[in-house]
């Protein structure tokens, strides 16, 4: 896949790049300037990949574990000789700052890496059948099998690394993959597309299609053939698609307003200012782990407070493509004026702008609220912007309440070094994950990963998803000697 001035990018299937239909204009979130056009695919295109990835799956399944593990190797290779192609596309269609953009591609090293060690770890388990009389002989033996073609849709926010935790376990479960990019960014998918074929993943196991909506609906409501749908994005779609999806497999990837509290047992608040500030406003906060909400113990609270805003203030503000910048634009001018109206609902109902919230086109500075309510957007949705909100609390049950206080419940953070107060969060936050020490944003790629509530079903991480993409099969056997 090569990006061509003037030519439009054709999506993959069955190995060929197809470049007959709609051209679809693919523009940059700093500048709007042209970073290609790319043709957009059918839904006759849809029912072909369907048709290509059931025809593939004897293939795949019979795919030797060191033939899976190989391939698996030489994408790794690839994506670490070719990191900077990556980062560059990245920053041009998902205005990420080039540095956090090299980070990703980092990230999808380690994804596509794990997955090959995990080929070598799948295993069986031998059950023992002889347990009552007449059953003597007997003996059984457990195995996972893929199962089956799996449709993968993936967000505009981690375009390589998102797409990597859907793919590389599912090249490791040995299932074909369809996999559908946002229409922000189809030139990272598509030249992950191309590394996946280089490696010699089957041809037709694989397609890359950038899809209407209604025709990425339609495959993973209406298309029985296709056995898992795995989809990442908002809270609102993805619950939508799980409840047409029959009687697919669905794992959800959703949104969260991730919660934090800072006890004032913390030793050291200059890097919890340092930390959040980067966990809340990074990729101007467009990760659905990005730290929303902060409750500070009142006795450090205002301590804490203007150490933010002080950090905050350093933070560099504008081009992606500058190695300097830390906070780059909004995907869309829609979304940082959407961010801008709830910070003036915000204040107008009563909450304190402390710093930043100005929208320059579709860039929007670091914005620090405190003194907001319940039933303000800011609060109770998932603002998906550079935007964080920091309250006071005067004991610990009541932050974990706050916590809580919400419809979803991906990862919080916890900085206290009372081990009573650990244990207690661990069992009471309705998250699916808390990580002390440090903010909700914290993910290494390999562990478990997934919430609660609105914001999911099921749980990414390699393993995890290994295991989501196959199922348990039983062998009975009776009668040899």
């Amino acid at each position: 896949m090569k990006m061509r001035p003037g030519t439009p990018t054709g999506f993959l299937l069955c190995g060929k790049e197809w470049t007959d239909g709609e051209a679809l204009e693919v523009r940059s979130p700093w500048d709007q300037g042209l970073v290609g056009r790319v043709i957009q695919a059918t839904r006759a295109d849809a029912r072909q990949a369907v048709n290509h990835a059931v025809a593939s799956i004897r293939r795949t399944r019979a795919l030797p574990r060191w033939k899976r593990r190989e391939i698996l190797e030489d994408v790794t290779a690839a994506l670490i000789e070719q990191k900077e192609r990556f980062a560059k596309l990245i920053v041009a269609e998902a205005g990420k700052p080039i540095r956090l953009a090299r980070i990703e591609v980092d990230r999808a090293v380690l994804t596509f890496k794990t997955a090959a060690e995990e080929v070598s770890r799948m295993s069986g388990e031998t059950i023992p059948l002889d347990l009552t009389e007449g059953n003597e002989g007997r003996w059984g033996l457990v195995q996972r099998f893929p199962v089956g073609p799996v449709l993968a849709i993936t967000p505009f926010n981690f375009p390589l690394n998102l797409a990597a935790h859907k793919v590389a376990p599912a090249m490791a479960a040995g299932c074909p993959i369809i996999l559908k990019p946002a229409p922000q960014t189809p030139f990272t998918a598509l030249a992950l597309g191309e590394v996946i074929l280089k490696a010699g993943w089957p041809q037709e196991a694989l397609a890359v299609l950038p899809l209407a909506n209604v025709d990425t609906a339609w495959m993973a409501e209406k298309e029985d053939r296709i056995k898992l749908v795995s989809f990442t994005g908002s809270a609102k779609v993805g619950w939508e698609l799980k409840a047409r999806s029959g009687r697919k497999r669905v794992l959800l990837e959703l949104g969260g307003n991730s919660g934090m509290i800072i006890h004032s047992d913390w030793p050291d608040l200059d890097d919890a200012a340092v930390r959040t500030a980067h966990a809340a406003f990074g990729y101007a906060g467009q990760s659905c782990i990005s730290v929303q909400r902060v409750y500070v113990e009142r006795a450090v609270f205002q301590t804490f407070l203007w150490k933010l805003v002080e950090t905050a203030a350093k933070l560099v503000s504008g081009n992606p493509a500058d190695e300097a910048t830390d906070v780059g634009p909004m995907i869309r001018l829609s979304e940082a004026e959407r961010v801008e109206a709830w910070i003036k609902e915000a204040v107008d109902g009563g909450a304190k702008l402390i710093a930043g919230g100005d929208r320059h086109g579709s860039l929007v500075t670091p914005a620090i609220l405190t003194a907001t309510k319940s039933g303000m957007k800011v609060r109770d949705e998932e603002v998906f912007g550079p935007v964080v909100l920091v309250e006071p609390y005067e004991d610990f049950e009541e932050a974990l309440a706050e916590v809580n206080h919400s419809k979803y419940g991906l990862q919080a953070g916890l900085l206290t070094r009372d081990a009573g107060r650990i244990l207690t969060a661990f069992r009471e936050l309705e998250v699916g994950g808390l990580i002390v020490g440090d903010t909700p944003s914290w993910r290494l790629d390999p562990m478990p990963y997934g919430g609660v509530k609105e914001s999911g079903l099921g749980r990414e991480g390699i393993r995890s998803a290994i295991e989501e993409m196959t199922e348990p099969r039983m062998l009975v056997m009776a009668g040899l000697s």
